[in-house]
């Protein structure tokens, strides 16, 4: 079911009108106030492609632990997002991603979909034509050698040892991303002792292979096409000599090292590093090296997994990980935005709901680079204090200052300190650690998916900038300085930023505009003019703004399939940030938000992904954006055009 508001009157070039804008604002502020929780928080479901709820029925056929009514629920959703041309891909109106659709087939085939229904007669072809299940990705190979569908010479080498590898090693651990860092560890202990999945049913998906794989001989590709990627492949053939003939010592001290790594981070109901596949790799592990079915640490990873399942929207799938403070730090801004009192029990109970979760007391894998850096930074998730989010700890602690700066003053410090100090020395920031730019490990086998690192990014170093300067880092403030010459060097030929969080040149130029803003600059310079003048040349004929997931490939840089109300709102933020309130581009903007169609809950339709997990390879939706930056961009759109000053006070 959806509902719409009707256009506003335009044609004198007048804008849109008040009521109009009071009505929608009016109706989402409403919306946004119902799903708040009765602790204060917001929390929407956070959706990614087929491959999550896939790998949950995967994890339960290994462990044989079959829940039939969750799969079958899994399974209808399998089949709804089914592409038209018999794949699966990874975002709305994507093409057909080859290891989506081979999970997403074993998946089905496991509860126990005919191979010879039309559904799994098309995804096999798809399969075939796309050449094959052989032509998976790492990650779905180790998935397939798991179930004994292809043999272990399938995947990289990745030695256990690995965990026990000294710092100045060029490969470890901590050389690796926070999520590569919790998804590896627990798989160096599957990979070391090989298991295959217990699959009491039995079902194989060997017609999905255009040759047998025990006869397949190039499984490894160098995934860059660079010298560097010759050379790991190289060392895999000698590793493939080396790795059997470790002493058994060694290999049960690597062995042990890797299970006190992860084990230590559990992080009870919440889970290892508060994601899926970390998650779902520490169950199997700990399966797999004996421990008792009632062991606490077990029985708490299984119960963390199952508490990803959501059908709290009309459909049950499994969620990738959660996103409550992100989403009640949106939606406290928001609120604020559309007017909402500072002192009303609803902003003020989600403010100390998020004071209440900031990292205080727990020194996470951060301070690798900064050990002497005092925490004070805020996760993503419900509870994830070994990996704080820089992104999340800026945005919250925005909010925090914008309610009440007084009563915040000391969660803000607290913040402003761990932010500041988290800075790379490139002088912009990643999502979770600092300096996490070995770049030639993306040149590994294993590395295909090409999200092995935590580089500086613009969208996050935007995001802290923006934070600083809100809290009164003047433009002078060397982090200040550092942080506005990284986005300088990072603007793209066109005058956008890439958004490596967020789908895709809109959301970094929305970003940085912003933070440019807040800094002080002048927002006439002309590095500046350009990222407005290429916003204002991606306006489509219905006003509105969109950009689709492809275009993180770059010879698809600018497709678009629709305009969408999320990256509508971030390109007239981001206009107006740049002080272009009155511009006929952001009015037209504004009557596309106030005409797009709205769900009964108030949100607005949005089926497409906006938002990105791994670019190119993991897409995300995340259901609060259709209802948070729609009603933040009308909100501040109406707010100025009643203003003097026509100028944007905070950070976003």
């Amino acid at each position: 079911m959806t509902i719409s508001i009707s256009p506003a009157k335009t044609s004198t070039g007048s804008g849109p009108s008040a009521a109009a804008l009071d009505q929608a604002i009016g109706e989402a502020t409403a919306a946004l106030k119902r799903r708040q929780r009765e602790d204060g928080h917001w929390v929407y479901d956070l959706e990614a492609d087929a491959t999550i709820p896939a790998e949950y029925i995967m994890l339960n056929h290994f462990l044989d632990e079959i829940e039939d009514s969750v799969e079958a629920e899994l399974a209808d959703y399998l089949r709804a997002i089914q592409g038209e041309n018999g794949g699966w891909p990874l975002f709305h109106g994507g093409d057909v991603d080859i290891s989506a659709t081979v999970k997403a087939y074993y998946a089905l085939k496991l509860v126990g979909d005919d191979p010879e229904a039309p559904h799994m007669h098309r995804a096999r072809d798809a399969i075939l034509a796309g050449g094959g299940a052989e032509r998976t990705n790492v990650f779905t190979r180790y998935a397939l050698a798991l179930f004994g569908q292809v043999p272990w010479r399938a995947v990289p080498v990745m030695p256990v040892e690995l965990a026990i590898a000294p710092r100045w090693f060029p490969i470890t651990l901590y050389r690796m991303s926070y999520w590569s860092r919790t998804v590896v560890a627990p798989l160096l202990i599957l990979a070391a002792l090989k298991p295959v999945a217990k699959n009491p049913r039995g079902v194989t998906i060997r017609e999905l292979f255009r040759r047998s794989p025990e006869q397949i001989r190039d499984w490894h590709r160098n995934p860059t096409g660079h010298p560097i990627g010759t050379f790991f492949l190289l060392l895999d053939k000698v590793l493939r000599v080396i790795e059997p003939r470790v002493p058994s010592f060694i290999r049960k001290r690597a062995i042990n090292k890797a299970v006190a790594f992860f084990r230590e981070r559990l992080n009870g109901e919440d889970g290892l590093g508060a994601i899926f596949p970390a998650m779902a790799n520490a169950v199997m592990a700990m399966e797999v090296l004996g421990y008792p079915k009632d062991h606490a640490d077990l029985v708490v990873a299984k119960l963390a997994v199952k508490k990803l399942l959501t059908k709290g929207e009309g459909k049950t799938f499994c969620q990738p990980c959660v996103s409550p403070i992100w989403d009640t730090g949106l939606a406290a801004h928001a609120l604020m935005e559309s007017g909402e009192s500072i002192d009303a029990p609803m902003v003020r109970d989600s403010c100390e709901w998020l004071k209440q979760r900031q990292v205080l007391d727990v020194v996470g894998d951060w301070a690798e680079k900064r050990p002497g850096l005092r925490p004070g930074g805020w996760a993503f998730q419900y509870n994830n204090a070994h990996y704080p989010d820089v992104d999340d700890t800026a945005v919250v602690a925005m909010a925090l200052h914008r309610a009440d700066g007084k009563t915040y003053q000391e969660p803000v410090a607290r913040a402003v300190e761990w932010v500041i100090g988290m800075q790379s020395s490139d002088g912009g920031w990643g999502a979770f650690d600092i300096d996490n730019n070995s770049s030639y490990l993306n040149h590994m086998p294993f590395a295909d998916h090409g999200a092995l690192l935590d580089p500086s990014t613009a969208d996050v170093s935007a995001r802290c900038l923006s934070f600083l300067a809100q809290t009164g880092h003047e433009r002078t403030h060397p982090t200040v300085v550092r942080g506005i010459e990284y986005l300088k060097r990072e603007q793209e030929a066109d005058g956008s930023w890439f958004g490596r969080w967020g789908t895709n040149y809109i959301y970094g130029a929305w970003s940085v505009l912003c933070a440019l803003n807040a800094a002080g600059e002048d927002m006439g310079q002309a590095y500046i003019r350009k990222s407005v003048d290429w916003l204002l040349a991606c306006q489509r004929d219905d006003g509105g703004w969109g950009e689709d997931g492809a275009t993180y490939w770059n010879e698809r840089r600018g497709e678009v399939k629709e305009s969408t109300p999320s990256q509508t709102a971030w390109a007239v933020l981001g206009l107006m940030a740049a002080g272009e309130v009155d511009h006929p581009a952001v009015k037209r903007g504004i009557d596309f938000l106030l005409a797009a169609p709205r769900e009964a809950d108030g949100r607005w339709r949005e089926p497409w992904f906006t938002a990105v997990g791994f670019p190119r390879v993991f897409y995300l939706r995340y259901h609060s954006y259709a209802a948070v930056f729609p009603l933040w961009a009308l909100a501040r759109y109406r707010n100025l055009r009643a203003s003097n000053t026509k100028a944007v006070r905070y950070g976003m």
